[in-house]
């Protein structure tokens, strides 16, 4: 049985007021000059695309950076203008966009409204100031409570919060009080992050030289069991590693939840994808001499050569991967696992990939069944409680040369 994947669309702004000391993301700061050449060439760039993919009916946008809500309302106006121009947006799509606390009024929320956004995700991180000046913040605690109350005054009934756990100053109880200023705000989804030290950030150059104590692991696993457990008591189900969503009604053990970012499902489905503006990937599936190929792509990162390109003609892709089957089907298991609930169905990755799960992984499946890692039933693979802990070693087992 085939599977028709889904299709997002992922939009990069690549602009930031600050760049923040641990991100790595393709983001820059100070760059108020190029602007508006690259919301032209964003623009372009999706009108290249219109031709090859006028077939394709999107099913979810995200427009994210950066900080989208940096630009101004004629910009934003112009970038949303080209995806309804260029792309068919199916009726009731998930359309959303990231926003800082600190960079946002009530008529910018009401600009995004108008423009189609039903689903904002604004990066908190924390709700202690220490916290906020360590991680390079540019908001305030007050205003991540200002920003929520603006945003459900415009008309937002599907927000996303962001925090960061782990790191090196961070206590137990200012964890806790974190999360519960959070709950209280009751925000439809929240995501939690593992404070990552990323090469060539100013914090991974902070722990090299001992400045900044490198974030404690051990820590950092008691607070994420916190969470899991605090939330789930406060009404919120995990459906993804690092994700929460809000309970609505009644949803069984195995079904992702309504306020489930889709967006996002269709990276963790290992489905089709198209990331416009610099930096961006994109992952598509196309049938070829009656087998299905499978290829990724990335763009150039700079903004000035990436805006360069476009307006020359020329291609912005800076590399080019077409996917073996054996790493596909060990993409498929590594995202899909991520799903705490829903993990990797039978039926969805024989569709994706014309072979039976227990064809493909039958020596994996076994050696960490035993081990307590995984679960397996007549319908799908889903990642035990003692898996979750150790997630990244059970995906590793599904990727080859591992």
């Amino acid at each position: 049985m085939s599977v028709t994947p889904a299709f997002g669309l992922y939009i990069h702004i690549p602009f930031c007021a600050r760049k923040c000391p641990y991100c790595d993301f393709n983001t820059y700061a100070g760059l108020e000059s190029l602007h508006d050449a690259t919301v032209d060439a964003l623009c372009a760039e999706m009108e290249r695309w219109a031709d090859c993919l006028a077939g394709r009916t999107v099913s979810t946008v995200f427009v994210g950076g950066g900080t989208p809500t940096l630009l101004t309302a004629p910009q934003l106006e112009r970038v949303f203008a080209a995806l309804h121009r260029h792309f068919t947006v199916a009726a009731g799509a998930e359309i959303s966009c990231e926003a800082n606390p600190g960079t946002v009024d009530q008529a910018k929320f009401r600009i995004l409204r108008a423009l189609g956004v039903n689903r904002l995700s604004m990066g908190v991180q924390s709700f202690q100031p220490a916290e906020l000046h360590f991680l390079g913040r540019i908001h305030s605690v007050d205003d991540v409570g200002h920003a929520l109350a603006t945003a459900r005054k415009a008309g937002f009934d599907n927000i996303n919060l962001d925090f960061i756990f782990g790191l090196p100053s961070q206590t137990e109880a200012s964890w806790r009080d974190t999360l519960d200023r959070a709950l209280v705000l009751a925000p439809e989804h929240l995501s939690l992050y593992s404070l990552i030290v990323e090469p060539n950030t100013p914090l991974f150059h902070w722990v090299e030289s001992g400045s900044v104590r490198e974030p404690d692991e051990d820590q950092a696993a008691l607070f994420y069991e916190y969470a899991i457990e605090h939330l789930a008591s406060s009404g919120y189900i995990q459906y993804e590693v690092s994700n929460w969503a809000r309970r609505t009604g009644t949803c069984s053990n195995h079904e992702t939840p309504e306020l489930a970012c889709r967006h996002n499902l269709i990276y963790w489905r290992n489905e089709d994808y198209l990331g416009i503006g610099p930096g961006a990937h994109s992952h598509l599936r196309r049938v070829q001499n009656g087998a299905q190929a499978e290829r990724r792509w990335g763009n150039r990162k700079p903004v000035p050569s990436y805006v360069k390109r476009i307006h020359a003609g020329d291609s912005v892709q800076d590399f080019e991967e077409q996917i073996s089957l054996l790493t596909g089907m060990g993409e498929t298991m590594m995202l899909g696992l991520r799903l705490v609930r829903e993990g990797v169905t039978l039926e969805r990755f024989y569709g994706l990939h014309g072979r039976s799960l227990n064809e493909a992984f039958a020596a994996e499946l076994g050696f960490l069944c035993r081990d307590g890692l995984l679960a397996v039933d007549d319908r799908r693979v889903c990642l035990t409680r003692r898996g979750l802990m150790v997630g990244n070693q059970v995906f590793a087992r599904f990727l080859p040369d591992n």
